[in-house]
């Protein structure tokens, strides 16, 4: 590994992504014990079953995301597809039932005794929601750390968006169905109407206006920069309000986050492993290789913690787990930068994949 690339380092806000959450479940569960008649009227502020507040919230941290997907760049990728192969395959055929195996496992099962049936159900939802979602923003903090090839990783990232649309809400569906966890379809697409498809076709929208009226260079030097901690300001205000409906159940078993941690953890390597070794074993370069291992390992968890509140509530255990997500995602996910990076020279060095 090359000395330059120790020198790289996350930018401030996500280099300490998990600090902040841990201070945002505190903060939430202060405020909830504080101000409880302030937490109650925001949990009123509804319109068919989503809260205002929130959903205003996950857009700031959806949007920003969905602005720098150049989709033209898929129809260029289409001439060196397997990586695309690789990606897409784990992300959508693979890691959602993974997941749901893993979780319904180690709560239906290992973890039985300190867990009740109804609440291991909500924690078996939440993890089907991470796994259905593949990453669409920090995985290009991953790719720049292992100094993955920026552009076939936007192209990645784009295919897997589009997929999304399509896939996210039958896979859920039919996951939480095999789970006998019963919800409405309706719902499901709305929350992927409200949470993907209005930030994608306002992200398309804006970005093709200010490229037109201001140019590439102000997109990227100034719009770009100035929107970059918007996605992490809006996550950490979302998890107060949600920490701030769930601090009883947090304050009165915080047991409980330690054993959510278990199978996301467990997955989140496995998947690696299994995209990381296939790459490898298809002659793919590292610059392609890494960023599609990572998209599969980690989740796209601001749709999946809007989605866990819009079908069972701010106070439900499905929140809990994709919020346990976030707290374990980023140092996870930094062991497996780590780990990229110390085995670049298992593969091909040449430009051809």
């Amino acid at each position: 590994m090359s000395k330059n690339n120790n020198n790289i380092k996350l930018p401030f806000f996500e280099r300490y992504l998990s600090l902040w959450v841990i201070f945002c479940i505190i903060a939430g569960v202060i405020i909830g014990k504080i101000f409880p008649f302030g937490v109650n009227f925001l949990s009123r502020l509804e319109v068919a079953q989503v809260n205002i507040p929130v959903a205003i919230l996950i857009w700031l941290m959806i949007y920003p995301m969905m602005v720098q997907i150049d989709f033209s760049s898929i129809i260029r990728a289409g001439k060196k597809p397997k990586g695309l192969v690789v990606t897409t395959t784990i992300n959508w055929l693979i890691k959602p039932f993974t997941m749901a195996f893993f979780a319904f496992i180690f709560f239906r099962y290992i973890f039985a005794a300190f867990i009740e049936p109804s609440l291991a159900g909500e924690y078996i939802a939440g993890a089907i929601l991470l796994g259905a979602a593949p990453c669409t923003a920090m995985v290009f903090v991953w790719s720049y750390l292992t100094k993955g090839d920026p552009a076939y990783t936007l192209v990645q990232v784009a295919v897997n968006n589009l997929i999304l649309l399509v896939a996210f809400v039958p896979i859920v569906r039919f996951l939480l169905g095999v789970a006998q966890i019963t919800v409405p379809y309706d719902t499901l697409i709305y929350s992927i109407i409200l949470y993907i498809v209005i930030p994608l076709l306002g992200g398309y929208i804006s970005r093709i206006h200010l490229l037109k009226k201001k140019g590439p260079a102000w997109f990227e030097q100034v719009f770009l920069k100035v929107l970059k901690p918007v996605t992490v300001i809006g996550l950490l205000l979302t998890l107060i309000i949600l920490f701030a409906f769930q601090g009883d159940t947090l304050v009165n078993n915080p047991f409980h986050i330690l054993l959510i941690a278990v199978p996301l953890i467990i997955q989140t390597y496995f998947i690696f492993v299994l995209a990381y070794f296939w790459a490898k074993k298809w002659c793919l370069i590292h610059p392609i290789a890494s960023p599609a291992a990572m998209i599969g390992a980690s989740n796209f968890f601001e749709l999946a913690v809007a989605v866990a509140i819009t079908l069972f509530g701010l106070q439900s255990g499905a929140a809990l787990v994709t919020v346990v997500g976030v707290l374990v995602e980023v140092p996870v996910m930094l062991s497996l930068v780590k780990f990229s990076n110390k085995t670049r020279h298992w593969f091909r060095q040449d430009k051809d994949f």
